[in-house]
C-alpha cells in the first residue's frame, strides 16, 4: 500500500486549542519542536494558545530552554499529570525507566504520547493505558535542519503514524502536531553505508590512491551531500543527467552488473535476526542494566572506529590542511 501524503490543508490545528503540551527533553528534536510550534500558534492566532511546558534536567538544554523563554521544570511527575500531549524526546535507552516510574503514574489517561523514535513502542517497552493515544512523528533530518527549513518556510519530510488510537482522535492530533512543526508545508541503514565506504577506502587506497583523492572524492568535497541532495529533488536514477556521460556511464553499467547476492543476505540477516526479533533492543538496553552503559560502550566503540584505515587516512588529510 502507498503512502499518503498530507500537507497543510489535511491538517487541522483546531483539536490543539487550550491544550498543554509538554516536552520531555529539549534536546536536539525537542528545541526545535517546540520552537516550531511556538511560532506556528503565534502565526496562525490560534486562541486559546496552547501552553508548552518543558521538561528536562537541570543542564545545558534547560539553560537553553531558559534563554528561548520557555523556562522549565524537573518535576515529571507535574508536568506529566498537565500533559494533553507529551512530547518523549529523550534518549531511547533512558526512555522506559523514566516514562514508566516517573511519567506513567501521574500522565492522563487520555493523553496523547508523542515519539520520534519508534524504538521503545515496537519492543513495548513503555507501560502505556490503552486509552492513550501514541503517535509518532518522526522528521527525518536533524533538529537544527528542522527548525532553520521551518524558518525558511521549505518544510521538511516526516513520517507520523498512530501506534495506538485511545481516544477515537490520535489521527487528528498526529497530524496537527505535523503541521505545527512544519512538515506538512511541501507535502539506509546507514550502519551498511558506513561498512561500505571503510571497504571502499581500503580498496582504493590499496589500488595506490592517495589520502587525499579518497577523502575528497568520497565526502570532504561535500559532492556525496550535493548528489544525495539532487536524488530528493529529481530521482534517484535521474540526478545522474547532472553528471559528466563517462560518470553516468560508469555508475549505470556498474550498478546494474554488481552481484548483489551477498548484500541482501546481509540486509535479511540484520533485519532478521537483530531487529525484528528483538536481540539488538535486548542488547542496547542490557548495556546500563547490565554492561559498562551505553556512554562508555560508545566511547570504545568510537576509539575503535577511529583505527579503521578510513579514519586515520582523514584524520592525515585534515591534520596537513589545518582542520580540527
Amino acid at each position: 500500500m502507498a503512502a499518503r501524503l498530507f500537507y497543510d490543508k489535511d491538517c487541522p490545528l483546531d483539536c490543539l486549542k487550550g491544550k498543554t503540551i509538554v516536552f520531555i527533553g529539549y534536546g536536539n528534536q525537542g528545541r526545535a519542536q517546540a520552537l516550531n510550534l511556538r511560532d506556528t500558534f503565534k502565526s496562525e492566532q490560534l486562541e486559546p494558545t496552547p501552553k508548552i511546558v518543558i521538561a528536562n534536567i537541570k543542564d545545558s538544554y534547560s539553560s537553553k530552554a531558559e534563554q528561548d523563554g520557555f523556562g522549565f521544570t524537573s518535576d515529571w511527575k507535574a508536568a506529566a499529570a498537565e500533559a494533553d500531549v507529551l512530547f518523549l524526546l529523550v534518549p531511547d535507552q533512558v526512555q522506559p525507566q523514566l516514562f514508566n516510574e516517573l511519567i506513567a503514574p501521574t500522565l492522563q489517561k487520555t493523553a496523547c504520547i508523542v515519539v520520534a523514535s519508534g524504538y521503545n513502542v515496537f519492543y513495548k517497552h513503555l507501560n502505556m493505558a490503552k486509552s492513550n493515544d501514541v503517535v509518532m512523528v518522526a522528521p527525518r533530518m536533524i533538529g537544527t535542519s528542522v527548525r532553520t527549513r521551518y524558518e525558511s518556510g521549505e518544510g521538511f519530510p516526516c513520517f507520523v503514524s498512530v501506534e495506538q488510537d485511545g481516544t477515537g482522535k490520535a489521527w487528528e492530533v498526529g497530524l496537527a502536531l505535523s503541521r505545527g512543526i512544519g512538515a506538512t508545508k511541501g507535502g539506509a541503514l546507514w550502519p551498511t553505508i558506513i561498512a561500505t565506504f571503510n571497504e571502499a577506502y581500503s580498496t582504493l587506497k590499496g589500488l595506490g590512491c592517495s589520502d587525499e583523492a579518497l577523502v575528497h572524492e568520497m565526502w570532504m568535497s561535500k559532492e556525496s551531500a550535493e548528489i544525495f541532495e539532487k536524488a530528493a529533488e529529481d530521482g534517484f536514477v535521474k540526478q545522474l543527467v547532472h553528471h559528466s556521460s563517462v560518470s553516468q556511464y560508469g555508475q549505470l553499467k556498474g550498478s546494474l552488473e554488481v552481484d548483489t547476492t551477498a548484500i541482501k543476505k546481509e540486509f535479511k540477516r540484520i533485519a532478521e535476526e537483530r531487529v525484528l526479533n528483538g536481540a539488538f533492543a535486548k542488547e542496547f538496553m542490557s548495556l546500563d542494566r547490565d554492561g559498562p552503559g551505553v556512554e562508555r560502550t560508545l566511547e570504545e566503540l568510537y576509539a575503535k572506529a577511529k583505527n579503521s584505515e578510513l579514519a586515520r587516512g582523514e584524520a592525515r588529510v585534515r591534520e596537513r590542511l589545518g582542520l580540527k
